[in-house]
């Protein structure tokens, strides 16, 4: 089986940075991804917060039901026996996004407590692609410590931290920039910016 046609594992937790986990999952739907879904408690609180999608029926909505129905299928986050839970159950990867700090810890102690947390280590141990996209500033010595084991036991840590050398006009334009670098990773086609040296009419956001 090709890595396009198996499930890429999305986790939204409790890290500020809403927006790029529902732009995302937009683009995972737009390219008909298979996507399998965490939200843990503290990520649909944020989500609340951030965008007032006070629900997993309300992000449905969001994204548009018909794609959703034919990509998505959503875990609860406290189910450790579920599926993104076990090594021998094939995926494309995951991406948890936006990261706490709290969930790096848990990632970098090899301390799962959740379904995130696990299927984050499971990511880690099969050697897949783990990318954690972290909103926190400043940080601490110990974040910093937690982020570099994770780097250096094969995890891709990417900081929602947008660029502006492509002269960003709106917060979309910023959210846009971060989501197309882990969709880039995630190996998953996209047209949400220009790329450095594309042409003008390369830039579709759709």
């Amino acid at each position: 089986m090709t890595t396009a046609l198996l499930p890429i594992v999305l986790a939204i937790t409790g890290a500020s940075g809403a927006p790029y986990a529902v732009r995302v999952l937009e683009q995972l739907v737009r390219a008909q991804r298979r996507t399998w879904l965490i939200v843990s408690g503290h990520g649909l609180r944020l989500l609340q917060t951030e965008m007032d999608i006070s629900s997993v029926d309300d992000l449905r909505a969001r994204v548009g039901g018909d794609g959703w129905d034919r990509c998505v299928t959503v875990y609860d986050d406290g189910d450790r026996g579920a599926a993104p839970a076990s090594g021998s159950t094939r995926s494309a990867g995951m991406v948890i996004c936006p990261c706490s700090m709290g969930t790096i810890s848990a990632l970098a102690q090899g301390s799962s407590r959740s379904l995130v947390e696990r299927a984050g280590d499971v990511m880690l141990k099969e050697r897949r692609r783990l990318i954690l996209v972290p909103r926190e500033t400043p940080v601490s010595e110990i974040h910093l410590e937690n982020m570099l084991r994770l780097t250096r036991a094969g995890a891709i840590v990417m900081p929602a931290s947008p660029a502006f050398y492509h002269r960003p006009t709106t917060i979309d334009d910023l959210v846009n920039f971060v989501a197309a670098r882990v969709l880039d990773h995630l190996d998953v086609e996209h047209s949400l910016v220009r790329r450095w040296g594309g042409e003008p009419d390369a830039l579709n956001p759709g």
